[in-house]
Formats: structure tokens, C-alpha cells, sequence
């Protein structure tokens, strides 16, 4: 199939739902599909010029909301190279400009809500929701009505969707993540990780990866370690991600007060065999977030075999909590502290057979196999693609040693 993936940036910074774009077209042109990627970002971004797939670089755009002028007519000449498009994310103008553009033309689009729809918002920010909700009939809404499916990651998600906007009507479909880890061995990994980190060498390393931002609980993190601190004497917490919002000295604050600033690294954000080294040099991962439609790095802390502690907000936990890979709790100090505990509380062999439970999970769960299989055989049942369907073979695998590494393409 020839796919188009819809983004408002390519900035690793952004977060999970790019890295997702990249892990499954990487997946799928590995398995001889075609894949192509339009964004919002000026051509001569840094991170355009590394993209590792085709990329249409259709900015620079305009304001907070992305009001590009040559997107629309740029879809609108491209459609009939496709047979599916698909729009990451709401609230920008990449998704109305799809359906501006593609409403028209026989090209079916698809959108992946990634948590955007998720009622934590609407409680969290109420002006930005009276905001959204100006706009919402007559962009939003349409996008997601007019949609051939919208995605999302986890039922939990789906359900959570419903309860945002009234207005509301969409062909819902549930599509798990899937990731997947370089091929490299766990030790060099971990000992690439370590030469570049090496005050972290000999310590049970408590991992969070992810932006430093209020919704994914890392104030309550820095608080629950100073009891783990305090209990584990070679414990190190590792605070690794981007910070957009300049909240890092308001956590080390936090940390100063608990007397545990030195017991905290921040690297900042982590890519490529130094992330995947960090998970192989941890001892748990943790991610307290108020709201995570999945989880991009539970996914990829299980495929490392290590064991994950959630708040009971991320969409995945059930998953986590009835396989026994990690721990859940609410998304309190407290609830975090007792995660902690609760993992200190493992003896050596339990900690062993909750690592290896952590792997059977991503196998079983996440693994990128799954997740192409089935975002594929979504595809195929659109009624325009009833040939592709009687090409397509019943079982799709992908191996991670044919994955080849694709060259950026940039065009606007």
C-alpha cells in the first residue's frame, strides 16, 4: 500500500505519537510498503533534514495553531498517489486542512486521536476547553465524522473519548501501539549508556523518559523518591526527556527541599542506542502521569525487559496490572511512593520473574508485528481497496533484522 501519514511536526520532541509514525513506517517499508510523511515544519528544520523516511515539508507554518497556506492544495494534488492517509493528533491545522482537502477526492483518510480527546483535559484546562469548543463544530467534530476510522490505542482511550464533547459522532476503532528495539545486544547497549553516563555505573536506576510536563506526574515522582532514596542507598533517579515548558528548575527545586538534588540526573531527552541503553541500565521504569492515552515508553521499557510502575491513568495498567509486568497505583504522591515501595519490596528472584513477565507482555502485546497486522488489515477493508486486500498475505511479520534504515526525502 502507499500510505501518507499527516503530522503537524516531525519534532522528536513533540513526543510519542512521532515516534510511533517512525518505529511503524519503518515497520511497513520494510515490508515493501510505500510510505510518505507530511508535516507543518519548514524545510531547513534540523530534525527534517534527519527524518528516516520520505518527508514533504510543507511550512513554515503560522501560529500555535499551524495555519499552513500550501498544505490543503498540496494534499489535493497528491491524493491520487495514495490509498490512505492518516492525521496524528487534533487541535491543528494539519487535521482540518486533511479534511478540507481530502472530503472530495477518493482518498479515505484516518485519524489517530492520540489521547487528545481524553476528559482530563477538559477538567484540567476548562478555558482552553471553552476555547476548543468555539471551534469544535465546525473543524474538529467534522474531521473526526467524515474520518473512514478514528484510532485509538486502547479501549480505555475510546471510551474516555465520548465523554469530552457532546457533539461527537465517529467510526471508532481500536489499534494497540507496537514498538520495536534495535537489534543491537542488551550489554552493548547498556555499556554504550553507561560510558556516556558514568556517575550512573553501580546504581539501581529508577527511570522516567518522557517530556517534563505536569501531566505526566514527574513533580510526584521527585517526591516519592526521596523515601525510595532514603531506603535504597545506591537508588539514582534518571529524569530524561525534552522541557518545552521550562519546568525543570521548579522539579530540582523540589528535589533541594528533599535533600536529594544529588540523587537526580536530568541528560534531557534521550534518542536512538543512548535511550535503549537507559532502559537496559535501569532497575524499573516509572510513569505517574495524569493522563496517557498509552504510553509510548511502557511499550518500549517491556521490551526491555523491565518491569514498569504506572499510575492507574495511563490507558495501558490493566494490561500491566493482570500480567503481573510492574505495579499501579494512583496518581497521587502517595499512590507513587507506594509503587516504589512496593518494588522494593521484591526480593531478587521476584524482581527476575517479573522482568521476564515484563518481555511476555510486549511480545503478547506490543510488539510492532501486531500492531502493522492489524493497522493494515484496518486499511484494507475500506471498500476502495478490495484488490489490495486479495494481494495482501494472511499473516504479516516483521523481522528487526530486515528493517532497512531509509533515507529522508524532503520536499515542498
Amino acid at each position: 500500500m502507499k500510505i501518507l501519514h499527516l503530522v503537524s511536526t516531525v519534532d522528536p520532541r513533540s513526543g510519542g505519537p512521532i515516534e510511533g509514525v517512525r518505529q511503524s513506517g519503518l515497520a511497513m517499508a520494510a515490508l515493501g510498503h510505500r510510505i510518505e510523511v507530511a508535516s507543518l515544519d519548514p524545510i531547513d528544520a534540523p530534525y527534517v533534514r534527519d527524518f528516516p523516511l520520505p518527508l514533504h515539508a510543507l511550512g513554515p507554518a503560522r501560529g500555535h495553531y499551524g495555519y499552513c497556506p500550501a498544505y490543503a492544495s498540496w494534499l489535493r494534488e497528491n491524493a491520487t498517489r495514495f490509498d490512505a492517509a492518516i492525521v496524528h493528533g487534533l487541535w491543528q491545522y494539519h487535521g482540518y486542512g486533511a479534511w478540507r482537502a481530502l472530503r472530495s477526492t477518493r482518498l479515505p483518510y484516518y485519524v489517530y486521536a492520540h489521547g487528545m480527546l481524553d476528559p482530563w483535559f477538559r477538567i484540567t484546562y476548562p478555558l482552553k476547553h471553552l476555547k476548543k469548543w468555539a471551534y469544535w463544530p465546525w473543524a474538529e467534530y467534522r474531521v473526526l465524522r467524515d474520518a473512514a476510522a478514528v484510532i485509538f490505542t486502547t479501549e480505555e482511550e475510546r471510551l474516555l473519548a465520548r465523554e469530552s464533547f457532546w457533539l461527537y459522532r465517529a467510526n471508532e476503532r481500536v489499534v494497540p501501539f507496537g514498538t520495536h528495539p534495535p537489534a543491537l545486544d542488551a550489554g552493548t547497549l547498556r555499556e554504550e549508556f553507561l560510558r556516556a553516563h558514568p556517575h550512573l555505573q553501580n546504581k539501581r536506576i529508577v527511570l522516567f523518559l518522557g517530556r517534563l510536563h505536569p501531566k505526566k506526574g514527574c513533580d510526584l515522582l521527585v517526591h516519592a523518591f526521596a523515601e525510595h532514596a532514603r531506603a535504597t542507598p545506591d537508588a539514582h533517579l534518571l529524569m530524561a526527556g525534552p522541557d518545552k515548558n521550562d519546568w525543570q528548575p521548579a522539579l530540582q527545586a523540589i528535589a533541594q527541599t528533599h535533600g536529594i538534588a544529588h540523587r537526580i540526573s536530568w541528560p534531557g531527552m534521550l534518542q536512538g542506542n543512548l535511550k535503549w541503553g537507559a532502559f537496559h541500565a535501569s532497575d524499573v521504569f516509572v510513569l505517574p502521569s495524569h493522563q496517557e492515552n498509552f504510553g509510548v515508553s511502557v511499550a518500549e521499557a517491556l521490551a526491555c525487559g523491565l518491569p514498569v510502575l504506572v499510575s492507574d491513568k495511563v490507558n495501558v495498567w490493566r494490561d500491566i496490572e493482570s500480567d503481573g509486568a510492574g505495579f499501579v497505583a494512583p496518581d497521587t504522591v502517595a499512590g507513587t511512593a507506594g509503587l516504589l515501595s512496593a518494588w522494593r519490596g521484591l526480593d531478587e528472584q521476584q524482581r527476575g520473574v517479573m522482568r521476564a513477565q515484563a518481555q511476555r507482555t510486549f511480545e503478547t502485546r506490543y510488539a510492532m508485528s501486531g500492531m502493522v497486522r492489524s493497522l493494515l488489515a484496518l486499511l484494507h477493508e475500506h471498500p476502495s481497496h478490495a484488490a489490495a486486500r486479495a494481494r495482501t498475505p494472511r499473516a504479516l511479520h516483521v523481522d528487526a533484522a530486515e528493517q532497512p534504515e531509509a533515507t529522508a526525502t524532503l520536499r515542498n
